[in-house]
């Protein structure tokens, strides 16, 4: 498939170099020649420097002969331009756009998105997904990440184990004796710089960060088998104003209407708006990283705060710094990559990455097929992905004892109509089975052939 890419930051780049990988043809608009050139450089895509809506740059980029766009510049009028362009000049068959003002998403102009105005199939907010990922650990009080699969039935969650926690120094082979009621699989262990697709021989350490699947149902009893029992919290703080601070808050009114809620800005005029918007909520003028501040937040009464500024070093600072004035759990908000490793170090609970967040959003609507969704974890170094199961696959009615899994590569959870399936040797495969699989980036496409398809962009 032919794909064009308009934005070669963060979010640009890495879903080039997930097509890149997969044998498409890529090829990435950028204005800055730098940007550019890192694409030329290590990736095997076609990077063109030009501004991302003039049609003679898309028409140079092929945008005649392409099958999908996806703009992800840094303004949100030249990716819908660029959209718009692609439509009516080029007749380019689907279309995503990354929109960030919050303007645009009023129901009131819900129309403006429509294929005879401006045709965008798919509108990617950056801000409300990064919102939502946030009210998913939330929701889910002491994990370091969340995901939703299976249309919500099952669970892949990430916790820290401490050296109180109750599976530690025990081999993974043994959980299912331990707990013989309990849907979980343990999926993944990152420990220190290494990350690990575990065998039932391997063990969990004091300091490791394990992921494990689960029937959403037994959610709560496989967080307590994990030594978490926290709960969700009902006073929330979130310093920060911006758009992700406004939705979260939206979000937490609507759906935890119970929780008192009350958000700090440190600019004055941000707070008053923010004040004449969000009614019901307690609106602090202040700086986070002053103590007297967090001490008329009453932070050591606050079960949660959540730091979304602008800034990574003010969100891990501030909320270190809540921590130390009795906040329970904190939440930090942090863009540089870099700094995902700290978490271990620093008495941080979560840290959010918006553009993991906005590149796996994406990917979840290019593909298609049997390939019902694909979820990146941990940056990248591994791949949830949803398959279903045809009868033409190579592994169907066969035992997953006796499936030739490639190297990291393990069986999540089987999805069987309503019931959730954990994997054992002698579960048999189905047609029709929703099957989710976790595998390391490497090894991604070997699953493919596990469901004798191809990844297809439509």
């Amino acid at each position: 498939m032919r794909v064009i890419i308009c934005g070669a930051g963060q979010v640009g780049y890495n879903i080039a170099a997930y097509l890149s990988r997969e044998d498409n043809d890529v090829t990435v608009i950028d204005i800055l020649p730098d940007l550019v050139a890192k694409v030329n450089e290590t990736l095997d895509a076609n990077g063109i420097v030009g501004h991302a809506s003039n049609p003679d740059v898309l028409s140079a980029a092929g945008a005649a002969d392409v099958d999908l766009m996806i703009a992800v510049t840094q303004s949100d009028e030249v990716n819908m331009v660029a959209c718009q362009v692609a439509h009516s000049l080029f007749n380019v068959p689907k279309k995503i756009a990354r929109v960030r003002d919050r303007a645009y998403m009023k129901p009131e102009w819900s129309n403006l998105f429509t294929r005879a105005h401006m045709p965008i199939d798919v509108i990617i907010s950056p801000e409300m997904e990064v919102a939502h990922a946030i009210c998913e650990r939330l929701r889910v009080p002491g994990t370091t990440n969340v995901m939703r699969l299976a249309e919500g039935r099952v669970h892949l969650v990430g916790v820290m184990c401490g050296d109180n926690c109750p599976v530690i120094n025990t081999p993974l082979k043994q959980l299912t004796s331990l707990f013989p009621s309990l849907s979980l699989k343990v999926a993944a262990i990152i420990r220190g710089q290494q990350a690990i697709i575990p065998n039932e021989n391997e063990q969990m350490y004091a300091g490791d960060e394990v992921y494990f699947f689960t029937d959403t149902d037994h959610l709560q009893r496989a967080m307590a088998a994990f030594g978490h029992q926290e709960k969700e919290a009902r006073h929330v703080t979130v310093l920060g104003g911006g758009n992700i601070g406004m939705y979260l808050t939206r979000i937490l009114q609507e759906q935890s209407p119970q929780t008192r809620i009350r958000v700090i800005e440190h600019n004055l005029a941000r707070a008053m708006t923010l004040s004449e918007q969000l009614r019901g909520i307690s609106i602090m003028h202040g700086d986070g990283l002053e103590p007297k501040t967090l001490e008329d937040a009453d932070m050591a009464n606050t079960e949660t705060m959540v730091a979304v500024t602008d800034d990574d070093e003010t969100n891990i600072l501030a909320a270190l710094l809540a921590k130390q004035a009795g906040c329970e759990r904190v939440i930090s908000l942090v863009n540089k990559v870099s700094y995902t490793p700290l978490i271990k170090f620093l008495d941080i609970d979560a840290m959010v990455t918006p553009r993991a967040i906005t590149v796996a959003s994406i990917m979840q609507h290019v593909r298609r097929g049997r390939i019902k969704a694909l979820h990146s974890l941990r940056d990248g170094f591994a791949e949830v992905i949803e398959a279903e199961v045809s009868d033409t696959s190579s592994i169907v009615n066969t035992e997953i004892g006796r499936i030739k899994l490639p190297r990291d590569v393990l069986i999540g959870a089987i999805v069987r109509g309503d019931d959730v399936l954990m994997p054992q040797p002698d579960l048999k495969i189905r047609s029709g089975d929703h099957v989710i699989v976790l595998a390391t980036q490497a090894q991604a496409r070997k699953v493919e052939k596990l469901f004798l398809v191809h990844v297809d962009l439509f």
